[in-house]
């Protein structure tokens, strides 16, 4: 399942961040690439636990508490903490698949990644190419979203950054471990939930029929979900 989170950042927000990071310092991508994807990587990040970095991620993840769609798409139980990268002409990220696992360096703190998400901080008219590209049971879908949109997806695909030939991509990539392992389940729940958030619309919340498809959509989750 691939979510769209549109507006996850204000204009304000995605200019403060930008003010940030535009005057940090960047380095090699590779610096959190496993054996595999270093072959494939050429962009440039900010590097990971700097103030920087901790700065404009708290921005991001203040974001995602306040996103009601950004829950229900994910169901986060753990979130890393957002990293941030850039691609220049010529530069990209061929295909391949996130680890398993992260580890935030120097501390303890691990996730198992579930879902990836990128947060675009660039106008998209602003570079050409740069196109988040997600092969998966769904398809092959490619997303080049403006400033300030989210996308989520699953981990386990396979990805790529198709190569930059005008301008700068700027973006936040982070990955996040689901309280629902499932992907399966994780789709259901979001269609459950996007459903009861529409009948609510017709209906209102006192309906009987809204409060027994909401004790479902609950008692499910509580089958589901690890904590």
């Amino acid at each position: 399942m691939m979510i769209s989170v549109p507006d996850l950042l204000d204009a304000e927000s995605v200019a403060r961040i930008r003010q940030i990071i535009d005057a940090a310092e960047w380095v090699d991508g590779n610096i959190t690439a496993g054996s595999q994807s270093a072959l494939a990587k050429k962009n440039e990040q900010i590097p990971e636990g700097s103030a920087a970095a901790r700065e404009a991620g708290g921005i991001i993840l203040k974001a995602l508490g306040n996103s009601p769609l950004f829950f229900a798409a994910a169901l986060p139980l753990k979130v890393y903490p957002p990293l941030f990268n850039r691609y220049g002409e010529g530069q990209t990220f061929g295909t391949h698949v996130d680890n398993a696992v992260r580890i935030q360096r120097g501390s303890d703190f691990r996730l198992r990644s579930d879902l990836s998400v990128t947060v675009f901080l660039e106008d998209p008219a602003a570079y050409d190419g740069g196109v988040l590209v997600v092969e998966d049971y769904f398809g092959t879908q490619q997303v080049k979203l403006p400033a300030g949109h989210a996308v989520v997806y699953p981990s386990s695909s396979l990805h790529h950054v198709t190569p930059v030939t005008r301008g700068t991509r700027v973006a936040s990539f982070f990955w996040l471990q689901s309280m629902v392992r499932d992907t399966d389940a994780r789709r259901l729940l979001f269609g459950l939930d996007q459903s009861i958030q529409r009948i609510t619309g017709q209906l209102g919340g006192t309906d009987r029929s809204v409060i027994e498809l909401t004790g479902v959509y609950h008692n499910l989750l509580r089958r589901w979900a690890d904590s």
